[in-house]
């Protein structure tokens, strides 16, 4: 088995050699073997663990939070992993987001605010532009021009930009389809989804709704509606009960 020495780890792993030797001391990184010179070397097991401390260490855990988690007797690597990269992903998500409320601050500043059109808004719904009155019969005029109104003011970045994320918390939870609607991992992208809805929805919109019961209205106008919820003009009813219950859950247990 291939042995790293304490200056090759840190090199590897981007952090010090003064951390290893303080990880070392806390009981959190301990060498697999200690040479008779008193020489750290550290095996593959620990270089995997290291991956690990530096991923809860990423998402703002303690020192000594790592050390009980890790500890843990039923502390599972693969769903460890599972779990690192959603964060990671919903973290990458609200930083994008960040950045594309500079991108419009900065493009407002310089005048250079593009206005998008009700063709631009609506495309790629169903229906496309039809689908504008559709919403207006059913939610009011005065709702439906609150969230346009809202998505003119992200101005196309940050408009392009939610619909990008949009899909890739579709295709992700596509891909949960087979487990458990109200596990950890499905609900953390759910979360993803209801603020992606919001994006779009507007604040001003949702403020003046009962966001629970609005939300759990989404998820049965999915379940009524496959069409909504239809990957490449294909409509999934499994996807959309799916859909669903995550959502119904979701409402319940996380909105107030």
């Amino acid at each position: 088995m291939r042995q790293y020495s304490v200056k090759h780890l840190a090199k590897l792993a981007g952090v010090s050699v003064r951390t290893l030797h303080h990880y070392d001391r806390v009981g959190l990184l301990k060498p697999s073997i200690r040479t008779e010179a008193r020489y750290r070397l550290y095996g593959e097991n620990e270089l995997i663990r290291l991956q690990q401390i530096l991923f809860y260490k990423e998402l703002d855990f303690s020192l000594s939070e790592i050390i009980d988690i890790l500890e843990d007797p039923n502390f599972n690597m693969t769903r460890a992993l599972e779990s690192h990269k959603l964060a990671l992903q919903a973290r990458q998500y609200r930083l994008s987001t960040l950045l594309t409320t500079i991108d419009k601050t900065i493009s407002s500043l310089k005048g250079e605010q593009v206005m998008l059109t009700n063709e631009e808004l609506y495309e790629g719904f169903p229906k496309g532009k039809a689908y504008r009155q559709e919403a207006v019969d059913k939610y009011g005029a005065e709702e439906i021009e609150a969230s346009e109104q809202n998505l003119r003011q992200r101005g196309k970045t940050g408009f392009d930009q939610l619909k990008i994320d949009q899909k890739e918390i579709a295709q992700m939870l596509m891909n949960m389809l087979n487990q458990d609607p109200t596990s950890t991992v499905v609900q953390q992208q759910i979360a993803r989804h209801y603020a992606n809805i919001r994006g779009f929805w507007g604040e001003s919109v949702c403020q003046s709704k009962n966001m629970k019961e609005a939300y759990k209205g989404l998820a049965q106008l999915y379940l009524d509606e496959p069409r909504f919820t239809s990957q490449n003009g294909q409509e999934n009813p499994d996807y959309a009960n799916f859909l669903h219950k995550a959502m119904v859950y979701f409402a319940d247990t996380q909105i107030m």
